[in-house]
């Protein structure tokens, strides 16, 4: 751990962005530009939003990416949690602690970059829902070891892999794919410091311990994966959020998108023995995992 530790200070000190500076944050918006891409939207080919005008798909995806950005932020927090409680009895001359320290400064960094970001959209943030809200406390206070850091990396992939195709689209606005940009590079070093972190503490788990990990997790991108997309978000252009979120949560085209985003940590959950025939169920219904496999 020293070894990679040391690699991702270095890299920290070489790549690390200010957003404050980075970001134009007095440039306008730009009219006609969605916020997100259309097609991984939670309603695009439903009846709904066939029944949208192109204005209301704009506007529709203006709230969804506030919406998606304010769980990140609000994930963040918990992260932040998590990892300072378990400094407090950390080695405080080690490179693991001072490169877990670098990235809770990355995360501040990042949860101000978010508020920013939605507050210059003009529009809530939404956050989790309030049930899942308040898991959320209950949950940052009892996850330690494996399971924060198997969280933690849920969290950030299913993000990453639809942050690193929304930066590239231009059909998005530049403030949002900036926004994206930064968070991405960053972020490449948060999942190599969690994949890190539980490749390292599984293979001493004991298989109750292993059981508890393994459940926790998959509550987590349960929690995670159905709150991205907060239902309030659809009375802003006139729908009913309890109509939209039932035809979001049966849209194929949603479902495939939320497969995709948890593609490649769920594989490496798997490859950990993280992903139990107990857990499969849970990480079905989250749609990170496809009802087939």
């Amino acid at each position: 751990m020293t070894d990679v530790a040391t690699r991702l200070l270095g890299s920290s000190a070489r790549m690390s962005y200010d957003p404050e500076i980075e970001i134009d944050w007095d440039a306008p918006l730009v009219d006609g530009l969605w916020f997100m891409q259309p097609e991984r939207m939670s309603l695009y080919g439903t009846p709904l939003w066939d029944a949208l005008t192109e204005e209301q798909r704009i506007e529709l995806s203006k709230h969804e990416v506030s919406s998606i950005a304010s769980v990140g932020l609000w994930f963040e927090l918990i992260l932040m949690q998590m990892m300072a409680r378990e400094l407090y009895d950390a080695d405080h001359t080690s490179a693991r602690t001072h490169y877990a320290l670098t990235e809770l400064g990355d995360e501040c960094r990042h949860s101000i970059m978010f508020g920013r970001a939605i507050a210059a959209c003009g529009v809530p943030a939404y956050g989790a829902t309030r049930h899942v809200h308040r898991l959320g406390r209950g949950f940052k206070a009892v996850a330690s070891g494996v399971s924060a850091y198997a969280s933690i990396l849920v969290a950030e992939e299913i993000l990453d892999r639809w942050q690193r195709e929304l930066m590239k689209d231009e059909r998005v606005q530049p403030l949002i794919r900036m926004v994206s940009r930064v968070h991405v590079l960053e972020e490449a070093r948060h999942m190599t410091f969690a994949r890190e972190e539980v490749e390292r503490a599984v293979p001493t788990l004991s298989r109750p311990a292993l059981a508890l990990h393994r459940t926790l997790t998959a509550q987590t991108g349960f929690m995670v994966a159905r709150t991205l997309v907060n239902p309030r978000v659809y009375a802003a252009v006139g729908l009913d959020p309890r109509e939209a979120r039932r035809q979001a949560l049966g849209n194929p085209h949603y479902q495939a998108t939320l497969a995709w985003m948890g593609e490649r940590v769920l594989a490496f959950l798997d490859e950990q023995g993280l992903v139990g025939p107990a857990q499969k169920p849970v990480w079905k219904r989250s749609l990170l995992m496809p009802a087939a496999a």
